[in-house]
């Protein structure tokens, strides 16, 4: 359901900015306007990038394999990093170039009308797109708030097409105030500025979704309340002692990888252990059904307490590869 919905929103931005890319691109050429050759060059790339967005979900969907026995899912988190990337390397950079250059060298606008009309129904076709973008995210949202959602989201793709279709909405405003004011005022330097400001729009745009899905490609935990939970089910498992450690981490919008080190009681046998666990996982999945693959170790406190000290003396993380304990169950999600 996720999936599908993050194709319709990506699919209903791509018709948009399609439309509106060519629309924008003859009326730019045809008056001349930095301006509106800045909004043409916006709608380009964010075309390009929805395109690019649905391959990324294409890659991310591809099943387990020998070589990524843990699935595709974080290629959803490469793609839009690379989405970022082409917003700011080729939005950003050439409108605040092309708008340099027009403020060096300012030329009238020939024709202003044109882009008047072509910025109103740019705005109407962007504004379409930018509704359906919301009505998705809002119902992530469930009442939550706005930045609060965005900063916990897992799925980049909606967040991206929103914030791709704010940026638009508002350098159209930009432009269109930049095309009023250099034709009223007969200053053609105001046409360049507008440039510039569309390209600081798409940097800032490109700077927040680049720090997101960093965080997501380099391996973001679950949310709090998974993370609780999961904690929650494991210590009151029948059999168990105490909860060790727990880590999560997500391998795309919809999976997420549990690691559970836990201390049993004594006198359980190795079968005992096993039907324990067995019972954990199914409880876990019972509860939250992302949870694709859970990893449980058996492990007493004393014993986990020495191996976290070795590894700190060691300097880190690489000197556990030598010592983690045998892995109890490593059954993934049928």
């Amino acid at each position: 359901m996720a999936a599908s919905t993050s194709k319709n929103v990506i699919f209903a931005a791509l018709a948009g900015n399609l439309a509106i890319a060519v629309t924008k691109l003859g009326a730019a050429l045809f008056t001349g306007s930095a301006a509106m050759m800045s909004e043409a060059i916006h709608s380009g790339v964010d075309t390009g990038n929805q395109i690019i967005l649905l391959i990324g979900l294409r890659r991310a969907a591809r099943p387990a394999s020998v070589g990524h026995p843990f699935g595709h899912g974080l290629q959803l988190y490469f793609y839009t990093f690379v989405v970022a990337v082409l917003i700011f390397g080729v939005g950003a950079v050439l409108s605040i170039t092309h708008g340099i250059e027009r403020i060096r060298s300012p030329e009238p606008i020939q024709n202003a009308w044109v882009n008047y009309v072509v910025l109103g129904l740019s705005v109407l076709f962007e504004g379409a797109s930018w509704l359906v973008a919301l009505n998705a995210f809002n119902k992530q949202r469930e009442g939550r708030p706005f930045f609060a959602v965005i900063r916990s989201s897992k799925d980049p793709t909606i967040f991206t097409v929103l914030f791709e279709d704010t940026a638009a909405l508002v350098g159209l405003v930009v432009a269109l105030v930049g095309v009023v004011c250099s034709h009223l005022f007969d200053l053609p330097v105001l046409d360049g500025v507008a440039s510039v400001v569309i390209g600081l729009i798409l940097a800032i745009t490109a700077a927040f979704l680049a720090v997101e899905s960093q965080s997501l490609l380099t391996g973001e935990a679950a949310d709090p309340a998974t993370r609780e939970g999961i904690e929650a089910i494991a210590r009151a498992a029948p059999g168990v002692m105490g909860l060790n450690d727990a880590r999560t981490m997500h391998f795309g919008p919809n999976e997420i990888l549990v690691c559970l080190s836990l201390d049993f009681r004594d006198d359980l046998t190795a079968a005992e252990v096993e039907d324990t666990v067995a019972r954990l996982e199914h409880r876990i999945r019972a509860a939250y059904p992302q949870a694709g693959r859970i990893y449980v170790e058996a492990q007493s406190l004393a014993s986990h307490a020495a191996v976290r000290a070795a590894v700190m003396a060691c300097g880190g993380a690489g000197a556990l590869v030598n010592q983690v304990p045998e892995v109890i169950s490593t059954r993934p999600a049928s």
